[in-house]
């Protein structure tokens, strides 16, 4: 829930200062300045990496991970896995409509796929989504610590790479990345609280919540 909350109110505070032109100066410098470091090489890898934050890409894993969830029996986690990605997609397209933003001009894209407007990222939202929902439901099944840290550390290096590739190919400002963030996290943890509470209630015996709720009086 605090995360969900903070998720919240990071992207309020931010639309805000974007609105109003206050993160104008920090975006140009930041874009102007991974375009010096621009190189073939690094065009090639943003490039792939920008793929892992795709929809269809991103759909391919959870479409997987899903079945493999169903088919263990983990059937609330497969659907959560959905019900999360779909949101996002929802998120984005309503977020991005709603504010409107123009993407940079600063210099030519290095991609040509770039649609829709520029604030939220969706790759951003949609990659924040997908690997820190799908890296939470592994990091539940996995008992070893270091695997769990590991499953959450590379979801973490996965979206990280795949925002700074919308910057560096020049299809979005950094504080549209950040908004795709914010919002990707609120939406993750909003769904993975869902998933919980379903959990809870689903299996809680109603005979011992009255005899709890006795205790209490």
């Amino acid at each position: 829930m605090a995360v969900m909350l903070a998720g919240v109110a990071g992207f309020a505070a931010l639309a805000d200062a974007v609105t109003h032109g206050e993160t104008e100066a920090v975006d140009r410098a930041i874009l102007l300045g991974l375009n010096k470091q621009a190189n073939p090489q690094l065009d090639d890898f943003a490039m792939n990496v920008t793929a892992l934050g795709s929809g269809l890409v991103v759909g391919i894993v959870v479409a997987l991970a899903s079945m493999y969830l169903w088919g263990s029996r983990h059937r609330y986690s497969a659907v959560l896995l959905w019900i999360a990605l779909g949101g996002s997609w929802i998120l984005s397209s309503i977020l991005k409509a709603f504010f409107n933003r123009p993407r940079p001009d600063l210099f030519p894209w290095r991609t040509p796929h770039a649609f829709q407007a520029s604030f939220p990222s969706g790759h951003s939202i949609t990659a924040m989504v997908g690997y820190a929902t799908l890296a939470y439901l592994v990091a539940r099944l996995i008992p070893q610590r270091g695997l769990r840290w590991l499953t959450i550390g590379a979801a973490t290096t996965i979206v990280a790479l795949v925002g700074w590739s919308r910057m560096y190919l020049g299809v979005h400002w950094p504080s549209d990345v950040l908004g795709g963030y914010a919002t990707g996290l609120a939406w993750a943890s909003f769904c993975g609280l869902g998933l919980s509470a379903v959990r809870y209630f689903r299996y809680r015996r109603p005979e011992l919540a009255a005899q709890e709720e006795d205790l209490e009086k």
